[in-house]
């Protein structure tokens, strides 16, 4: 690790956590990592909006660990759980173009807040060893601006989250009480340095719409929290509007967590704060009344759906449906050929 990358690990205050910690020996803090870049699975996925997967789907790389802690998290195994192995910057790079040869639109990096510095290196390497698609930045928006600023010029495409605006739900379920402060500040800082632009892509003779650069703000909605729901539309009205997509999702669904019973019963707890269950019809037309109310410039709604197929496991070499994503890459197998049964 070089003298500059040292500085940013010896006593980590990359996040909003600031633990202090010295990951470049090897610690690790709330994040559950140490200063290496370590990968999950990396595919092409085809469940990101319209914008993100256009034709060719969006290149997909899941990182291992997470800012935060929260407790429905579908992604458990690999954020919280440890899964995943370390890379260096030459697998990475091969991750990434690898993708891009299979047709991706975009590199879009799931969750890598906390580690900004090494991988932000990654990226730039990945760009002159070929990588020519955008970087799309997939966040919980639980970070610090003064890390973004690492990534200005090379991620063009934002995806964050805006998961609540209040401070005690962030508390009890993302172990996080000032997350809305600091993903607001995260926010608004994309918005700032991102603006849209939306180009029209041809194949085949279908155009589809694709962002080259600016922010989808992602809001999931919790069952039986409509007000937090509503209060967090009013804030994207205010500030994101004209400025930046916005997504609202409905498709919070129970996952069926497979751990001991403490851990178990700890995240029975913190569920408490919500209704864990799908969203049911009430709840999506109370939505669309609300979306419709607020007019935004540029909404997408997902459909009500029951289906929960396609919640991963990232055990396997395909963690999701067939139809959902295509492996390229999983931790245990390295790259996936193409005669690999799924």
């Amino acid at each position: 690790m070089n003298t500059d990358m040292h500085q940013y690990y010896s006593s980590c205050v990359q996040c909003p956590r600031r633990c202090g910690v010295d990951r470049a020996a090897g610690r690790t803090g709330f994040c559950g990592e140490t200063n290496g870049v370590r990968i999950a699975v990396a595919c092409l996925h085809f469940g990101e909006e319209p914008l993100v997967t256009v034709h060719g789907g969006s290149g997909t790389i899941f990182f291992t660990g997470c800012t935060l802690r929260c407790a429905f998290c579908q992604n458990y195994q690999i954020s919280q759980e440890g899964m995943g192995r370390s890379v260096s910057s030459d697998e990475f790079t091969g991750i990434c173009l690898r993708l891009q040869d299979a047709g991706a639109e975009n590199i879009n990096l799931v969750t890598g807040s906390h580690i900004i510095p090494q991988l932000a290196e990654y990226l730039k390497a990945a760009r002159e060893a070929g990588v020519i698609i955008p970087y799309c930045w997939n966040t919980s928006s639980y970070e610090s601006v003064d890390m973004l600023e690492l990534l200005k010029d090379t991620v063009t495409v934002w995806l964050p989250d805006l998961k609540t605006l209040s401070n005690t739900l962030a508390k009890e379920l993302f172990a996080a009480e000032d997350y809305p402060d600091a993903a607001k500040e995260a926010v608004i800082w994309m918005i700032k340095n991102n603006p849209l632009k939306i180009i029209t892509k041809t194949v085949n003779g279908i155009e589809k719409e694709k962002i080259q650069q600016g922010v989808i703000i992602r809001h999931l909605f919790l069952p039986g929290r409509f007000e937090e729901t509503a209060d967090t539309l009013e804030w994207l009205k205010k500030n994101a509007d004209g400025k930046a997509v916005i997504s609202l999702m409905s498709q919070y669904t129970p996952v069926p967590f497979k751990e001991d019973e403490a851990h178990l019963a700890k995240r029975k707890q913190a569920l408490s704060a919500i209704e864990n269950r799908l969203v049911n019809k009430t709840e999506d037309g109370d939505l669309r009344d609300l979306i419709d109310a607020y007019d935004f410039s540029y909404l997408f709604y997902q459909d009500l759906s029951d289906d929960t197929s396609w919640l991963p496991d990232f055990n396997k070499i395909q963690p999701f449906s067939n139809a959902l994503a295509k492996p390229v890459w999983h931790w245990v197998t390295g790259f996936v050929g193409q005669d690999v049964k799924l």
